[in-house]
């Protein structure tokens, strides 16, 4: 039997994966055993409030000096960046601790990464702005980072951070994606999980599942991404569509398990593997205001649709994690869509875009417009090459 991939470099180097209930009690050896002192905590005013979060993660930090920053947004904005700048330096910080949300570990990565950089924020917004890039001097390493998701979004086990820069005409994204913003420590603690609002934590968990999905058809995929995505997809079949329903821990614990499989190999520079879905994703956010997990439920089965249709996406393998009914006499394609739309639907997640406030069916041809000129739609299959009128066809499907 051959491989599909005759040859392949699979270049990635995670940090620390400590995983299982109460794990995060380690987190004071794990910096001691690395060396760092003094700490700097970022998260967002509702989980710096939540005891039962930070509770676990600043109990154990004894001997040492602790400044909690707990201003991120979902924006994920330079400002709030560079105020977390300013806060490391006033702690000396060492460290940059990520609790939370994708959000909030974006931020942490955006703190780590150029608290040593020799830019005011003047200067990296029109940076950002004319060039669409915030490049990292190679001389200054960034401050190294630990990561304690409580969300499934799978922001974590990664060298970027979606970042957006404020100009005249609206925000500006910008991805900081640099082998040395990896996270030395990660986290994943089961119980800080279940500490999440349900709601909050569905809508993370679809961009949980489709980072499994994407690594699959991305045209960077290899054997060793395969192998754990679709054992992350199996994870996550079996876990997400009853995760409102269940106390069973089990089920949670499958969950998060399912999304750091998801990660794995993901995140890897010049070999990023996120890609259609999250196109959609970013035009969606941006034209329509949406939040992005809300859009890609809405989206991702007929974006595969699309894929399917030119003859990519590798619906064989995606059926390895996805299709547990093989008795029912649907194509492979046919089968792999519609587990994906039980998991959004389990999830309790929208359908349609019509049912979103702040949507109208007169700007798809803007999004259509706007997703076609993302970057990430070419890291998809190699035979993904849809035209603006197509774009516009699977958004009105949505509709």
């Amino acid at each position: 039997m051959s491989l599909e991939a005759p040859g392949f470099t699979h270049g990635y180097r995670p940090g620390i994966i400590r995983f299982g209930r109460g794990c995060v009690d380690d987190l004071n050896q794990t910096l001691a055993d690395q060396g760092y002192e003094d700490v700097l905590i970022v998260t967002g005013t509702n989980v710096g409030s939540n005891k039962a979060v930070m509770g676990p993660v600043t109990d154990g930090l004894t001997g040492r000096s602790v400044e909690v920053f707990d201003e991120t947004t979902p924006a994920k904005t330079l400002e709030t960046v560079f105020d977390g700048i300013e806060r490391a330096a006033q702690a000396e910080a060492d460290v940059v601790v990520g609790v939370g949300g994708g959000s909030s570990l974006d931020i942490a990565t955006g703190i780590a990464a150029l608290a040593r950089a020799d830019y005011t924020l003047a200067e990296a917004r029109t940076q950002v702005i004319k060039h669409g890039s915030l490049p990292l001097p190679e001389d200054d390493a960034p401050l190294p980072v630990v990561s304690i998701p409580t969300t499934l979004a799978g922001a974590d086990l990664s060298v970027a951070a979606g970042l957006v820069a404020s100009s005249d005409e609206g925000p500006v994204e910008v991805i900081v994606a640099d082998e040395r913003l990896m996270p030395v420590a990660l986290f994943y603690d089961p119980g800080l999980f279940e500490t999440t609002p349900m709601d909050t934590l569905a809508g993370s968990a679809i961009n949980g599942f489709d980072k499994g999905i994407e690594a699959i058809y991305s045209r960077f995929s290899n054997p060793i991404t395969d192998a754990t995505a679709v054992r992350s997809l199996r994870y996550l079949r079996s876990s997400l569509p009853v995760l409102r329903e269940t106390d069973d821990p089990a089920v949670m614990e499958r969950a998060v398990a399912g999304v750091i499989l998801a990660q794995y190999g993901v995140s890897v520079p010049n070999r990023y593997k996120i890609n259609i879905v999250h196109a959609f994703g970013h035009a969606l956010r941006n034209r329509f205001d949406i939040q992005q997990g809300v859009a890609h439920a809405v989206v991702v089965p007929h974006v595969l649709s699309l894929i399917f249709a030119e003859g990519g996406g590798r619906p064989g393998v995606l059926a390895e994690g996805l299709v547990t009914d093989t008795g029912r006499g649907d194509t492979t394609e046919a089968a792999v869509i519609e587990a994906v739309r039980d998991v959004r639907n389990g999830l309790g997640l929208p359908s349609r875009l019509r049912d979103l406030e702040g949507t109208s069916k007169d700007g798809l041809r803007d999004v259509a417009e706007y997703t076609a000129e993302d970057p990430l739609l070419d890291l998809g299959p190699p035979e993904f090459d849809p035209s603006i009128d197509d774009i516009e066809q699977a958004l009105r499907n949505t509709w």
